[in-house]
């Protein structure tokens, strides 16, 4: 069996030693373009939860990390002169460049061989009888096959630049900062005893506004942003005591959500993908790294299980990596979406909040507090004395009809509940359907628009799907200033307090059963 692989990072490069590992009569053969000591970007970042299948298949990573990595248990959430702490969040990081160095070592230990500054198509590779494509986001090898693979691309909002920094963080840390031009947020973590990565993002018109964009990002990779790192260095002077940003490849982007339905081909000869030449996930929630290496496990692993057998192998592999790979997609779409919004998040909440609204993006109160009790105890105690009452209370409202109009039974009155404007009623409510995709929240937002210059009591939000149901709740009472009650039946208390505590909605509904086992009296 001879097997090319195209890529020689972290994902290409595991694959590689675990098949020779696997049966030493296999010859792979590591195809990169660039050298071996070239890398682009700074650290790769790690949760403790995430490794142990990595470790449990070769020791290569958990060796790296525990003698060249750092480790952390707290995340801080640095807004308005204020640093919140939350624990329970095991991570640790390693300099790329030191990664790839031992993974390169280890892939030749096992036989690998590794051919460096040597670019390779399909062309090239007709004597091998397996190709397998982990050559990155910009992958050649799949914008060969994109019409057999069924790929599709979701492109952020926001923008982002990845620096390094030689100020070292405590662990990863997230500064948000209001300068002249807009809201800056920063993602940074240590990665060596000197270094940490300094990952910043924006919004597109404090990008302008700032005049960032003049930097032409379609030359070839190499030269770096420098009057964005200038400008970056004096916004953030004050958070990372004057130290300096530092450069590699560092240029604005936005991200890019990648998602394959077909992670294998079989014409004009056999391929697999692995890593983000077929998915990627937003940095915010899922290590690329990470799910590369998980990849490259299960395509080495159902190959030596199905004899080579590329027919049933390949199959089998894309059946054992997808269905992960999509559940961190999944959870990193509300990750991204919090990303494009920070901004009015900066401006809308105190830091307490904030800090919650941020870490809830993804889970719940009752799975935060798993991890972190005493953050989630804080932020409760918050909210008691900023309202006087636990979450829930006086917040629970009981929802009839689902038809053209509804009616909501608040603790001190009932409202009519309509699609459509009503001056005439004293005291009405708007009935705003949500969208099935993001796709039409800009046409919900103008119905919104419509519906509030008739001066409705609130708006209840309905239909749609959980996400969009709270992005637009969160419109209505952060652009518009008015109560937004989000009716879902199938919200449990654990959800519904999650809901309020973050300032997502200020009310939850559904109908008389569905809120029966959480209603709280204040």
């Amino acid at each position: 069996m001879r097997i090319a692989v195209v890529g020689g990072g972290p994902g290409g490069l595991f694959f590689a030693t675990l098949i020779r590992r696997a049966d030493p009569a296999v010859e792979v053969t590591v195809f990169e373009r660039n050298r071996a000591d070239d890398s682009f970007g700074f650290g790769v970042v790690f949760s403790d939860r995430t490794l142990a299948g990595i470790h449990e298949a070769d020791p290569v990573l958990r060796e790296a990390l525990a003698a060249h990595g750092r480790h952390w248990e707290d995340i801080e959430v640095w807004l308005k002169g204020e640093r919140i702490r939350c624990g329970g969040n095991g991570m640790a990081a390693i300099a790329r460049r030191t990664l790839l160095a031992l993974m390169q070592a280890r892939a030749e230990q096992s036989g690998a061989e590794l051919r460096f500054r040597t670019e390779v198509g399909l062309a090239d590779l007709s004597g091998y009888d397996l190709v397998v494509a982990a050559d990155g986001a910009g992958s050649r090898i799949r914008e060969r096959l994109t019409a057999r693979l069924d790929s599709t691309v979701r492109t952020a909002g926001a923008k982002f630049i990845w620096f390094g920094t030689d100020y070292l963080f405590d662990g990863l840390t997230f500064i948000h900062e209001r300068g002249p031009d807009g809201v800056f947020a920063v993602h940074g973590y240590p990665i060596s005893a000197d270094t940490s990565t300094f990952i910043v993002e924006c919004d597109e018109a404090s990008w302008r506004t700032a005049g960032l964009d003049a930097f032409d990002t379609t030359q070839p990779p190499g030269p770096s942003d420098l009057a964005t790192k200038s400008y970056l260095e004096k916004l953030f002077a004050d958070r990372i005591d004057g130290h300096q940003l530092l450069v590699n490849n560092s240029r604005w982007g936005n991200f890019r959500t990648r998602r394959t339905r077909r992670w294998y081909t079989f014409e004009p000869a056999p391929v697999a993908l692995l890593g983000d030449a077929v998915h990627t996930a937003h940095f915010s929630v899922g290590s690329g790294t990470k799910m590369a290496m998980e990849d490259a496990i299960a395509l080495s692993r159902t190959l030596v299980e199905h004899g080579y057998d590329l027919s049933s192998a390949l199959p089998a592999y894309e059946a054992a990596a997808q269905p992960s790979v999509v559940a961190i997609q999944d959870a990193a779409r509300p990750s991204l979406s919090w990303w494009e919004r920070f901004g009015q998040y900066h401006d809308a909440f105190e830091p307490w909040q904030f800090a919650y609204h941020f870490l809830t993006r993804s889970i719940t109160d009752a799975r935060l507090a798993r991890r972190a009790p005493d953050f989630v105890r804080a932020t409760h105690e918050e909210w008691r004395v900023a309202h006087g009452a636990e979450p829930l209370a006086g917040r629970t409202v009981v929802v009839t009809g689902h038809g053209a109009y509804a009616t909501a039974e608040l603790p001190d009155t009932e409202l009519t509940l309509l699609p459509h404007a009503d001056p005439g009623r004293p005291r009405w409510g708007a009935w705003l359907a949500a969208p099935e995709d993001e796709a039409g929240l800009a046409a919900a937002e103008a119905t919104l628009a419509r519906l509030i210059e008739s001066g409705p009591a609130l708006v209840a939000v309905h239909g749609g799907t959980r996400f969009t149901r709270s992005l637009l709740t969160e419109h209505v009472r952060l652009r518009h200033r008015l109560p937004a009650l989000l009716v879902d039946d199938g919200l449990d208390r654990d959800q519904a307090t999650t809901a309020v505590l973050s300032g997502r909605t200020d009310l939850v509904g559904g109908r008389s059963e569905a809120v029966a086992s959480w209603k709280v009296s204040p």
